[in-house]
């Protein structure tokens, strides 16, 4: 009967991804159906962490997270979990065999958000995104690829760029609430409190390079399975770029950037259509 509460968990990482982003399920939406649940495992185990770090304020964060961590690898050593998120990623984790040291970098980037407050070297905040995003981009490469290592191997730094530029953008429109909420500046040697023009331009101009790498060298090469889906994330978040350029540098602090329904149902139509007349 294990198969019908694996299914249950898979619903619920589903779920998940539903409540907790309305964007990032349409496009997996926008997947194969037969990669869907596997990328929502990955999702749910994700956001989870990044949950336990940035919003539950009221709790002891630092304890909620090493049990978070003891009950995966639970669930890893036994193939199961009641906690219904772990149950979905360690089947995950198993079938497409992702590596340990994809998680433990996952986990120590989240965990570095329970105490580190400002990254002041390019070292240390690429060390950051390669653990809360490239490696995210890394395990659903893992599912994209379904085994080919060689592929893999060739997508690879596409992948992480593409994560980087996602969360590159995350940090720019999250900056008050980064910054003034949560007391986080990742972004080094920039004074967030002061943001210049000059200064938001060089983020944009390395979020810019960043999505190009990966249209080029990643995207267009995907497996027609996940291709539309990952398109569709990157359109996504291209137009959130395009909205913060528009920003000034001084009021991005006071501004909240979000995509409206309509519009996401417009890059979703437009999309499309590109992909069925394989300009991607």
């Amino acid at each position: 009967m294990k198969e019908l509460f694996d299914s249950v968990s898979s619903e619920c990482s589903k779920l998940v991804t539903k409540k907790y982003s309305t964007s990032f399920s349409l496009a997996v939406n926008m997947l194969s159906p037969k990669i869907r649940t596997d990328i929502y495992n990955i999702y749910g185990f994700v956001r989870f962490a990044d949950e336990i770090v940035d919003s539950f304020h009221e709790y002891n964060k630092e304890l909620l997270m090493e049990h978070f961590e003891r009950d995966y690898y639970l669930a890893r050593e036994h193939g199961i979990s009641l906690n219904p998120i772990l149950n979905s990623f360690q089947q995950t984790v198993h079938k497409y065999k992702i590596p340990d040291e994809m998680v433990q970098a996952f986990l120590k980037s989240m965990k570095a958000d329970l105490f580190k407050t400002e990254y002041q070297t390019k070292e240390e905040y690429e060390a950051y995104i390669y653990g809360s995003a490239d490696v995210v981009g890394l395990m659903c490469l893992k599912v994209f690829v379904d085994g080919d290592d060689k592929r893999f191997e060739e997508l690879k730094d596409a992948a992480m760029r593409l994560g980087s530029a996602f969360q590159k953008v995350n940090f720019l429109r999250d900056l008050k609430d980064d910054f003034e909420v949560l007391n986080r500046s990742y972004f080094p040697n920039i004074n967030l409190g002061e943001l210049d023009t000059s200064s938001k331009q060089l983020i944009i101009d390395e979020i810019e390079a960043d999505f190009e790498f990966a249209y080029q060298n990643g995207i267009l090469k995907l497996p027609v399975e996940a291709k539309f889906g990952v398109y569709m994330a990157y359109r996504y978040y291209k137009r959130l770029l395009k909205k913060l350029k528009g920003v000034p540098s001084e009021k991005i602090m006071d501004t909240r950037i979000r995509i409206s329904n309509p519009m996401k149902i417009n890059l979703l139509a437009r999309s499309y259509v590109k992909y069925k007349l394989n300009i991607i």
